[in-house]
């Protein structure tokens, strides 16, 4: 089973937390600035979470999250409301680090397995079994196609419904859904086998 290090932090929002942050979205376009200030506030942590896990570097996340709410800002009055304000924000937040990457005309490297696999040995304390929270969670996600790593951090860490998810990536709710699916799987066997080798017993040198 995947370990809680996966569940989307902070818990499930509601409606009426999704309402409440598309009102100060639009009380802010309509130039109310202590709203904007409120907007950013309530939406700081998603945004930060989604660009970092999205881009695998935590190191430049607070200038991918500093140049979404830029963008924001500034489209703010085209913002009709018609979406929820959290899911068209992390839209412009995608934007941002495809962006990034298009300038730098690189993408981020997909760990090999086996790689992986080395990283996590070395971090497994030694006496504990499976893995504990203090493995790293970028190195696992750093492993998984980046479609499965954008939907699974969408949907798992961000805790964006799979509709409002499909509707930021462009695909069909199916996809993601499948997309999740399968990032779990390749996360859950990752682990299974890395605890199989934590667990099999050293060779003792003669």
């Amino acid at each position: 089973m995947i370990p809680a290090l996966f569940d989307p932090a902070g818990g499930k929002r509601t409606a009426a937390d999704d309402e409440q942050l598309t009102a100060l979205a639009l009380a802010a376009r309509n130039g109310d600035p202590e709203a904007a200030e409120r907007f950013i506030r309530a939406s700081h942590r998603h945004v930060w979470r989604f660009v970092a896990h999205l881009s695998g570097e935590t190191s430049s996340a607070d200038d991918l999250a500093q140049e979404t709410f830029l963008r924001a800002l500034t489209g703010l009055p085209g913002f009709a409301g018609r979406s929820c304000a959290r899911t068209w924000l992390l839209s412009i937040a995608r934007r941002v680090v495809i962006d990034r990457y298009r300038s730098a005309a690189a993408r981020p490297r997909i760990a090999d397995v086996d790689d992986w696999q080395a990283v996590a040995e070395h971090r497994q304390p030694s006496g504990l079994p499976g893995f504990d929270d203090g493995l790293a969670l970028s190195e696992l996600l750093e492993a998984l196609d980046g479609e499965r790593r954008e939907a699974f951090v969408l949907t798992q860490l961000v805790g964006m419904p799979y509709a409002d998810a499909a509707a930021i990536v462009g695909c069909p709710i199916g996809t993601v859904r499948s997309r999740v699916a399968r990032a779990r799987a390749d996360l859950t066997g990752w682990l299974r086998s890395a605890e199989r080798c934590a667990r099999r017993p050293q060779a003792v040198a003669a």
